[in-house]
């Protein structure tokens, strides 16, 4: 196959020329690669059908990673204007099925496949222009604009695979072969499978700032580990060693599954692996875009509660304890082989990267020192729920890669697929997915002894997080009343007499004025821009706990827990929802509210002119507007042109009030003279900060 596609460039160079042509490429090649797996599908109405329920159709990942550009680049500077609104708002969110996702399909009109086609190119132009003439330092670091033209590279890549997945699970009749697509010819018997020492070691895992080759923000940080010796099976698990597991009544039999596993499996009505199709004379294997018979000496792909009830299986069948490789145990035995990771862009001795086939291919094809497949080929489900290294951070343009899979429901996978390229090719990358998910994933096992002890992910212990915790949930510090009670007990004056039907927070971060604005309106929904915001919020919406550290001073900490029946909020719960989004660019649904609230969010917008210019528009005639800001302007947030106050106009102050009139003025009035409210947030026991945020009450006229 040897698709020619470059592997992660190197961004520590220092010839700026040099390094454009290598990005150039990567871009280009990379985008072309993506198009051309598009043109698996047989026709456009196989853009909208779902290849699953849980996902979006096909139309939606054809359109998502090209607006992804945009998105980033405009957050690193390096767009100033959106090349199409309505796009870049709906196809920007609702990738995985996390809890704030919006797949209610009543609210997405699709555009027609021409029309995203057409903006992919726009895209593409923009792109190349921006690689080509944008200034350029090096080297490209994390904190270089550039990072984000690699980001959407990578992010492409990542949903090359993924979408190829999608593909592989529609309906045989709504896809078509390519000659650019080859499978592999290769099948037979499957060899059997035996178990190899791996001897005792140490990992040391974790990138450094200064790495040369692009990562995400977790593989960032620093772990290490001392791993006891074990054994691991040479090969991954072949379609024939996972038959014996399905012919032994392997789904059938619930002491094989865990209590997790087993609800999936029930839930599904599963009976074998979800690319095996049952055929008069045998089974078949459903591949992107055809149904071959099954081989036997292909690797297997299932899920890893698939995974693990043939682990159980398999104990019983060798007499020894069998489970899965930890993350750590995965390096030790790539430490263990001759496998040496791709760092040109010469085919591996691996079925990776698009180098050899778009399919896999027998499980004793690839050999590395006494295993084979230690990379490629399949994805290898792992024991290890995804968790930070130690010094992990989010990176500011994309703040929730990896935060909302902190949640010990995701584990990681290593390895990659034959299908991997650019990052996921790297036996460094981290990816994680949810149990029951499918990707081109299979296994190898290990034999002896428990699992070790796992890092369990509790990410509120992040610094911004845990602060913004207090400061909604936590003490009042100075005498000053919680701000976010202050706001809603004003809405709740405000609102005396009025229609209480649905109340939009718009920026509520962690949540607090949400649930107390539920306590009079039937319905709230809060919208935040920050992923790990809206992630706190939902948890401790459905939970009803929550847990967070505050640094008392150096390393020293304190813990405080938060209750929902604490605070007297529990019954406001059912009636909010918390979604993720961008104030500058909303949806069209939001709109009939009786109420919005905007707390301390305007003076960090891009372009606040823009929300506040539109919001007569998602507010009911005689409904509320309330705003609160400190009118703290800064550069970082908000470019001066975009700033709506404090500055000279025409020789004389023009304060952010004066802004508010001017732009608001049209479709609103304002009710009541601005009064300050204070708020304080800790951030150690010795150090606060005391703000004043000035409070404005506007009612939408009835006539404009």
């Amino acid at each position: 196959m040897n698709k020619k596609l470059p592997v992660s460039p190197c961004l520590s160079e220092t010839d700026v020329r040099h390094t454009r042509e290598q990005l150039l490429n990567y871009f280009h090649t990379t985008y072309d690669e993506y198009e051309s797996l598009f043109t698996l599908l047989a026709s456009d109405e196989s853009f909208y059908q779902k290849p699953i329920s849980l996902r979006h159709p096909l139309i939606f990942y054809y359109g998502h990673t090209a607006t992804f550009f945009i998105n980033k680049l405009l957050l690193a500077g390096l767009v100033e204007e959106r090349i199409n609104p309505e796009m870049e708002s709906m196809f920007a969110i609702g990738v995985d099925e996390m809890s704030w996702d919006d797949l209610d399909e009543t609210h997405y009109d699709w555009p027609p496949v021409d029309a995203v086609r057409a903006y992919r190119v726009q895209v593409r132009t923009k792109v190349d222009q921006i690689i080509r003439t944008a200034p350029l330092s090096l080297p490209i670091d994390w904190a270089n604009p550039f990072w984000a033209v690699i980001m959407g590279i990578e992010h492409e890549r990542i949903h090359l695979e993924t979408s190829s997945v999608l593909i592989r699970q529609h309906q045989l009749s709504r896809v078509k072969d390519s000659p650019d697509w080859p499978v592999c010819e290769h099948s037979g018997d499957a060899p059997a499978n035996y178990l190899v020492p791996v001897p005792a070691g140490k990992v040391s895992l974790g990138k450094t700032y200064h790495d040369p080759v692009y990562g995400w923000d977790n593989e960032y940080g620093q772990h290490k580990a001392e791993i006891e010796a074990f054994q691991a099976s040479a090969f991954l698990v072949s379609n024939r060693e996972f038959l014996d597991f399905v012919e032994a009544q392997g789904y059938q039999t619930e002491a094989y599954w865990q209590q997790e596993g087993w609800a999936w499996r029930e839930y599904a009505q599963a009976s074998c692996p979800e690319f095996w199709v049952a055929a008069d004379h045998g089974w078949k294997l459903r591949l992107m875009t055809r149904e071959i018979p099954l081989p036997m000496n292909w690797p297997v792909e299932v899920n890893y509660h698939e995974a693990k009830a043939f682990c159980h299986w398999k104990a019983g069948q060798i007499n020894q304890p069998v489970r899965l490789p930890t993350e750590d145990e995965w390096h030790r035995i790539v430490a263990h082989s001759d496998y040496q990771h791709l760092l040109a862009d010469n085919p591996g001795d691996a079925n990776l990267h698009l180098h050899h086939w778009a399919s896999s291919c027998p499980v004793d094809h690839f050999k590395q020192g006494d295993f084979y497949d230690v990379a490629g080929n399949v994805w290898q489900w792992t024991e290890t729920p995804t968790y930070p290294y130690e010094g992990f951070d989010v990176h500011p343009l994309y703040d929730d890669f990896t935060t909302p899979t902190f949640d010990d429901q995701h584990n990681l996978m290593k390895g990659g697929s034959w299908i991997s390229t650019g990052n996921e090719a790297l036996p460094w990358s981290r990816y994680a997915f949810r149990r029951h998910f499918f990707q081109h994933a299979g296994f190898r096992y290990v034999a002896g002894g428990e699992i070790p002890q796992q890092t369990v992910s509790r990410y509120e212990t992040d610094k911004l997080l845990s602060e913004y915790a207090e400061f909604h949930y936590g003490d009042s510090y100075f005498g000053v009343a919680n701000f976010h009670q202050a706001l809603a007990t004003l809405a709740r004056q405000v609102m005396h007499g009025r229609h209480t039907g649905h109340a939009l927070d718009l920026g509520c971060a962690v949540g607090r004025a949400s649930f107390e604005l539920a306590q009079d309106f039937d319905q709230v929904t809060g919208i935040d821009f920050s992923a790990r915001f809206i992630d706190l919020a939902n948890q401790f919406r459905d939970s009803g706990i929550l847990r967070y550290s505050l640094i008392d001073e150096g390393e020293l900490v304190v813990y405080r827990e938060r209750t929902l029946a604490g605070l007297g909020l529990n019954e406001t719960a059912g009636c909010i929802t918390f979604l993720q989004g961008d104030a500058c660019n909303l949806k069209p649904h939001y709109q009939g509210y009786d109420l919005v609230l905007a707390a301390n969010l305007i003076d960090r917008l891009y372009s606040p002119e823009k929300l506040l210019s539109s919001l007569y528009q998602r507010i009911n005639p005689n409904g509320i507007l309330i705003l609160a800001s400190p009118y703290t302007w800064l550069e970082e947030h908000t470019k001066k042109h975009e700033w709506i106050g404090g500055f000279k106009k025409d020789g004389e102050n023009f304060t952010t009030l004066d802004g508010l009139k001017a732009i608001l003025g049209p479709h609103f009035r304002l009710l009541q003279t601005p009064e300050p409210i204070p708020f304080v947030i800790r951030e150690t026991s010795h150090k606060f900060q005391h703000t004043l945020s000035e409070i404005t009450v506007w009612e939408r006229k009835t006539t404009q």
